[in-house]
């Protein structure tokens, strides 16, 4: 099979940060640039909305398309290049350079590229970018930093993959495609183990460079006979040309089935024949030492023997696979990243480029001491302006708020956080003023009664009320880390202290 990209993707979020998300208006922009903050996040799991990229910000990313960025699995021999790379806002990226006569017209790889950036699931290394530049055509995907499932699967260092972890990649494949299936893109280029990658967690992804034709003209570059579909070699179709099918896909799938059972990459009709002579035994891998269930190779042979039929109208739907595959889960509440044999990557969110503030500082470092006595002395100050009220408004209600902030504040000094969150509640919740300071305070409050959820709820609505304050997008950065999503806290992180910056040359106190 071709060689194909290692790594697609970032961020270590959670299950609810993994929902579907469909993109409106698919026509390409023609002069977009690409979303730098956070704020560009979209609510799949802070995967950036499709936009175009500049070629500038690429090479930027790449250390000028460094051969010490590619992570093609057959580096600089690979037919399109795929590099890691850095945006300014440090988010992680993989980079897909075409050959320069792949895509002559511009319009047309644009057209191709928007029309997969429009996908969003937690199975998909995402799409979340191209750039058409001269001659530079390039996509911007999600990236992946754990390896592809050919690395694991057979050229593993430590441990191979086990039992259940194969049926997990499986049921993931199963359920991407089958995504991509129902929304209009049924057809995948080249599927085969190094299109299957690794995310921070160890999930198992399916990269979104294989929805993308090579070319223009949507040709197959898989060049080894023993694994093209059959249909294919009996009509005589020279093997450079021949189209994609959903049907092919199957066929493909069914020798990623193989490549499971196997520990090896063994062709379709070698592996068909040892079946037919009843030699399981000899199909599954040595590596697993017999610690796998009979019953659940059984029915997944069963199912590679479909998706290998010689009838393309006789292979199952990806739907089906999917429905077949997932009762075969087992140890579901073990974390990939375990059962993979790899560290969990946590790190707390990077320096900014820009110098930082003291608060810039202890938030970086996830100082909440340091935090908490700088709020303390800031008081209100930052208030200014954001309430007016009617005199009535004033008579009637504000004692009785007032001594409700005022107890907070009181019980915020003393480091009685519980007591804090509760009188500041009773502020808030009365609603005639609004007080982006109480809210970075509560905000605060939560945080050290490990409540990062309301943490960053309290923080978005302090940027709600004061969008241009920086200690609001200090506290987003400091929950979304508590939350695991350490490169959504890098972008807030830098969006402060980048708002502290421009408060600065404005001669305004931070």
């Amino acid at each position: 099979m071709g060689c194909c990209e290692s790594a697609l993707g970032t961020h270590p979020e959670r299950e609810h940060q993994h929902q579907q998300q469909q993109e409106q208006g698919l026509n390409p922009p023609l002069n977009t640039h690409p979303l730098s903050s956070a704020a560009a996040t979209t609510a799949a799991g802070g995967v950036p909305s499709f936009s175009e990229f500049s070629l500038s910000d690429l090479k930027a990313a790449t250390n000028n398309f460094s051969p010490d960025y590619i992570v093609s699995e057959s580096g600089e021999r690979a037919p399109n290049l795929v590099y890691k790379g850095r945006l300014q806002n440090r988010r992680w990226i993989a980079v897909k350079k075409f050959t320069k006569l792949a895509w002559p017209d511009p319009k047309q790889f644009a057209e191709e590229a928007w029309g997969v950036g429009k996908l969003r699931h937690r199975r998909l290394a995402n799409l979340i970018g191209y750039c058409c530049d001269g001659d530079e055509r390039l996509l911007v995907a999600e990236y992946m930093p754990n390896d592809t499932l050919a690395k694991h699967l057979f050229h593993w260092d430590k441990q191979t993959i086990e039992w259940a972890m194969r049926l997990r990649v499986a049921l993931n494949m199963a359920e991407a495609l089958d995504y991509c299936s129902s929304e209009g893109l049924p057809l995948y280029h080249d599927l085969n183990a190094y299109r299957v990658l690794f995310d921070e967690d160890g999930d198992p992804r399916l990269s979104c460079f294989g929805l993308m034709k090579n070319s223009r003209d949507g040709k197959s570059y898989s060049t080894n006979l023993a694994y093209t579909p059959p249909e294919y070699l009996r009509t005589g179709t020279f093997l450079l040309c021949i189209q994609v099918t959903p049907e092919s896909v199957i066929y493909s799938f069914g020798t990623v089935l193989l490549d499971l059972l196997s520990g090896k990459h063994i062709p379709p009709s070698h592996a068909l024949d040892m079946l037919r002579a009843k030699n399981i035994v000899l199909l599954m891998d040595s590596h697993l030492e017999g610690k796998f269930s009979s019953e659940e190779a059984t029915a997944v042979i069963g199912l590679a023997s479909q998706c290998l039929q010689n009838e393309p109208r006789e292979r199952p739907s990806m739907k089906d696979l999917a429905a077949s595959l997932d009762p075969l889960q087992t140890k579901s509440d073990v974390p990939s990243y375990i059962m993979l044999g790899i560290s969990k990557q946590v790190e707390a969110p990077p320096t900014p480029q820009r110098p930082l503030s003291p608060m810039g500082d202890a938030c970086s470092r996830m100082d909440l001491t340091a935090i908490h006595e700088i709020l303390v002395k800031m008081h209100y100050r930052d208030d200014e302006g954001t309430n007016e009220l009617s005199f009535q408004e004033w008579t009637q209600q504000m004692k009785e708020m007032l001594d409700a902030r005022k107890r907070g504040d009181s019980a915020f000094r003393d480091k009685d956080f519980r007591t804090a969150i509760d009188n500041y509640s009773q502020f808030i919740n009365v609603g005639t003023m609004v007080s982006p300071t109480v809210h970075a305070r509560r905000s605060l409050c939560y945080l050290l009664c490990d409540q990062p959820d309301a943490a960053l709820r309290d923080a978005m609505q302090a940027q709600n009320i004061s969008p241009d304050w920086p200690v609001a997008f200090y506290m987003q950065s400091v929950a979304l880390a508590k939350l695991d999503m350490h490169q959504d806290a890098a972008d807030m992180l830098n969006e402060a202290a980048g708002l502290e910056e421009k408060r600065q040359k404005g001669g305004r106190g931070s």
